[in-house]
């Protein structure tokens, strides 16, 4: 497949995000020849909180305790999609260790996360809400999603705790 490389201001990806904030943002960012996370900094105002990669351990505990979420990890060959719960974790060997014997496990290499985004926005026809964990060239690691209820909507516990990370994170007053 070619691909034509295109360069675009950052007003244009911004105003590309506005019309369609529900497009999958690694194929943007492989289309537009920018980082994920221009991407994701292109979304709307109020679609995404950011904060420092060093937020990595903690975040990913807490969602340890939140019941069932899809994790995603999306590369230019594949995307694994895994729904469960998110493992507890520690550090040891200079990896983030999932522990657990079945289900979701490995090794993370919690120091490449230079940030953590908090992104809310529409996709599919139906709202979304996910943590998505970024390395220092503004690709997207992984990301885990908010689970959602027997009515498929946003689970409105999850949402509780994914605000409240997000605030935690961002730097946003917290209540």
């Amino acid at each position: 497949m070619v691909t034509s490389e295109v360069k675009l201001k950052p007003a244009d990806l911004r105003a590309q995000m506005a019309e369609n904030p529900a497009a999958v943002i690694e194929d943007v960012a492989r289309q537009w020849s920018v980082s994920p996370l221009d991407v994701i900094e292109a979304l709307p105002p109020g679609m995404v909180r950011l904060g420092p990669g060093d937020a990595f351990v903690p975040a990913m505990n807490d969602i340890a305790t939140w019941g069932e979420v899809t994790l995603i990890v999306h590369t230019e060959d594949a995307i694994f999609e895994f729904t469960g719960e998110v493992p507890a974790g520690e550090i040891g060997r200079g990896y983030f260790n999932l522990i657990q014997p079945k289900g979701l496990h490995g090794h993370l290499k919690h120091d490449n996360c230079a940030a953590v985004a908090f992104v809310e926005r529409p996709f599919m026809g139906k709202a979304s809400a996910f943590v998505a964990f970024l390395n220092s060239n503004g690709g997207i690691m992984f990301k885990v999603f908010v689970g959602r209820d027997s009515n498929r909507q946003l689970r409105a516990d999850q949402m509780v705790r994914f605000n409240s990370l997000a605030r935690r994170f961002s730097g946003e007053p917290v209540d």
